[in-house]
């Protein structure tokens, strides 16, 4: 598993890959086909801008196993705080680890750079689990998402 950081080229990957996330979600519209990529192309689109007007700084990696893009993997470090703004992987790719391997380095650098880290989660994500295994607590609660929070230098999970 490898991180390269993304381009342009990536973006059709990417976009399908927030399309993997969301397809539950949009499953239960009724939606037509049509409808839900249009909406899918409409709320990448405005999150990429988003992340690239916010968080000019952040590392946008892509996920590869080989050759092939499994996922993304995007972390603001700033002065006092790093922010996870996405770990995602491709449907096939979940439950391998591969999320606790990414987490896991990125505790480590922070821990040694006294950094505590942020993220948000949906409620009812399955990786709001692991991600109280590395020491994650929820600090905030906003309509769709949790809050969570990891003090710098903690027990790394077992």
């Amino acid at each position: 598993m490898q991180l390269t950081l993304a381009t342009a080229d990536d973006l059709p990957f990417l976009q399908a890959l927030y399309a993997s996330t969301r397809s539950e979600e949009l499953a239960a519209t009724g939606w037509s086909a049509q409808q839900q990529a249009d909406f899918i192309a409409q709320q990448f689109d405005a999150q990429h801008r988003h992340y690239q007007e916010h968080y000019r700084e952040a590392a946008f990696s892509v996920v590869h196993h080989g050759h092939e893009p499994i996922g993304r993997f995007y972390v603001f470090r700033g002065p006092t705080i790093y922010n996870l703004m996405d770990l995602s992987l491709l449907p096939g790719w979940r439950g391998h680890g591969i999320g606790g391997h990414l987490l896991a380095q990125l505790v480590r650098e922070a821990d040694s750079a006294a950094r505590a880290i942020r993220l948000y989660v949906e409620q009812d994500n399955p990786a709001r689990r692991l991600y109280e295994r590395f020491g994650f607590a929820v600090t905030g609660q906003h309509p769709i998402y949790l809050q969570m929070h990891r003090p710098a230098t903690q027990e790394l999970a077992a």
